[in-house]
C-alpha cells in the first residue's frame, strides 16, 4: 500500500511510524509546509491515559517521550484570589512541542518514512507533483485549516463556527512547581490563566477572556503587544516579574470544526482536520495521536485466513466505524467544557470557590460523584462540609442553588 500524510504535526508523524513500524514494504510519505526546526506554540499535556495508550502502541516511542516530559501530580485551582491544592490520582505530563516533534521526526525517519519538509500544497491534487497521485490513501493530518479537508467540505459534512472567548498562547521563563488555572475579575473583567512547566527552564501560559471583558477594555482595538500588556498586569503575581513569550501568539477565537463522514473516497482526516478539541480538556494532542493509532490499526490489521484481503477503502469504513464512537465521547465531554468556560465569569460571581471548583470538576459530566470521592478524597470530604455533594443536598434544593450559596 501506499499512504501520503499531509501533515507533519505529532498525529501525521505518528501515523507514519506506526504504518512503517508494522508494513516496512509499504511506501509512507509525510508532505509537511514548515521547516523540521519550526513549531507553534510551547508545552503540550499528555495525559495518563493517553500515555498508557501510546505505551501499548509504540513502547519505543513511548520511552523516549517520557524521556522528555515533565510531570507533576498537583494543580491549583484559584478563584477570586482562593487559591485551591488539588492531588490528581493518575499523573499526566507535559513535554516541549519542539522536543515531541523532534521524537517524532527522528524515530519516523529512522523507520523508513520519507518526510518532505518545506513543501506546501493547495490542493490534494498537487501531490501529483510530487509522485503521489497513486497513493491508496492520502491522509489529512493538517490540522485546522486542512487543505484535505477544504478540498472535500461538501462530501465531508464539514460545519464550522466560533466560540466567543477570546486567548492566546504563551510562554514564559516562570518555571512553575505546578500546573494552574487561575480565575480572576480585574476591572471589571474576566480573564483566567491556564499555566503548566513543561521543561526545566519553561512553562506553557494559555491566556483567556471572556467575550464582555474583550469588548469593555477596548481589546479589539488593541495590538497583540497591548493584550499581552494587559495579561502581564492581570497575573503580575503570578509572573513574579517574567514576561510572557511570544511565539506567534496571536488572539483568536476558538474554531468549532466538525465533519459527518471520516473519509471521502481515499481521503480520510485525523485530528484536528476532523474535529477540534477544545483546549480546555487538555487533550488535543493526544486525541490526534489515538485517531492515528486507530487508523493505523485498520490499515494494517491483519486478514483472517481463507479470507479476501480488504481494499483500503473498506479499512477506512472500518476506521470510521471503530474510531467514531469512542472519539464522540471525548468530544462530547470537549463540547460540554467549552461551553462552560463560555459563562466562567458568571460561574465566578455565582459561585463561592469550592462550589465553583465542584462546578468546574463535573462540568463535562464524566466525573461522577462516585469518581469524585474515590479520586479525590479529600476535595470530597471538603465538598461535603460544604453541602455540594448531591448526598449532602435534600429533595428540596437544587445543585445549583447550593454552588450559588
Amino acid at each position: 500500500m501506499k499512504v501520503a500524510i499531509v501533515g507533519g504535526g505529532p498525529s501525521g508523524l505518528y501515523l507514519a511510524i506506526l504504518l512503517k513500524r508494522r508494513q516496512p514494504d509499504w511506501s509512507v510519505s509525510v508532505i509537511e509546509q514548515n521547516s523540521a526546526d519550526s513549531t507553534f506554540g510551547f508545552g503540550v499535556v499528555l495525559a495518563d491515559s493517553g500515555l498508557n495508550r501510546l505505551q501499548a502502541a509504540d513502547p519505543q516511542v513511548f520511552e523516549h517521550l517520557i524521556e522528555k516530559m515533565n510531570f507533576n501530580g498537583v494543580q491549583t485551582i484559584e478563584v477570586q484570589h482562593h487559591p485551591i491544592d488539588i492531588q490528581h490520582p493518575a499523573k499526566g505530563g507535559a513535554i516541549a512541542r519542539i522536543d515531541l516533534l523532534h521524537v517524532l521526526q527522528r524515530t519516523a525517519q529512522e523507520a523508513g518514512v520519507e518526510v518532505r519538509f518545506g513543501v506546501r500544497i493547495e490542493h490534494p491534487d498537487e501531490l501529483t507533483e510530487h509522485g503521489l497521485a497513486d497513493a491508496d490513501v492520502v491522509v489529512g493530518a493538517d490540522g485546522v485549516n486542512s487543505v484535505v479537508r477544504a478540498a472535500f467540505e461538501n462530501e465531508f459534512g464539514t460545519t464550522k463556527s466560533f466560540l466567543t472567548n477570546h486567548f492566546a498562547w504563551y510562554g514564559t521563563a516562570r518555571v512553575f512547581t505546578k500546573s494552574a488555572l487561575v480565575f480572576r475579575e480585574w476591572r471589571g473583567g474576566s480573564f483566567v490563566a491556564h499555566y503548566y512547566p513543561y521543561s526545566s527552564s519553561a512553562s506553557t501560559f494559555v491566556a483567556e477572556c471572556d467575550d464582555a471583558t474583550w469588548r469593555t477594555l477596548g481589546m479589539q482595538a488593541m495590538s497583540n503587544e497591548q493584550r499581552q500588556e494587559v495579561f502581564e498586569q492581570v497575573f503580575a503575581s503570578e509572573l513574579d516579574g517574567q514576561p510572557l513569550i511570544s511565539n506567534h501568539s496571536n488572539w483568536r477565537q476558538f474554531p468549532v470544526t466538525q465533519n459527518t463522514h471520516w473519509s471521502v473516497g481515499k481521503h480520510v482526516l485525523i485530528g484536528d482536520a476532523h474535529t477540534t478539541a477544545h483546549f480546555s480538556i487538555g487533550s488535543g494532542t493526544r486525541i490526534a495521536m489515538e485517531d492515528a493509532i486507530a487508523l493505523a490499526d485498520a490499515l494494517t490489521a491483519p486478514v483472517a485466513a481463507g479470507e479476501p484481503d480488504q481494499s483500503a477503502l473498506a479499512r477506512l469504513a472500518h476506521f470510521a466505524q471503530t474510531r467514531g464512537p469512542a472519539k464522540d465521547k471525548l468530544l462530547n465531554a470537549s463540547r460540554k467544557s467549552y461551553l462552560w468556560y463560555e459563562h466562567f465569569g458568571e460561574w465566578m460571581r455565582r459561585y463561592t470557590p469550592y462550589g465553583f471548583i465542584h462546578a468546574f470538576m463535573t462540568r463535562t459530566g464524566r466525573l461522577s460523584e462516585e469518581r469524585l470521592q474515590q479520586q479525590y478524597p479529600e476535595l470530597f470530604a471538603q465538598f461535603q462540609r460544604e453541602g455540594l455533594t448531591h448526598r449532602a443536598l435534600t429533595d428540596a434544593e437544587p445543585l445549583e442553588a447550593v454552588h450559588a450559596r
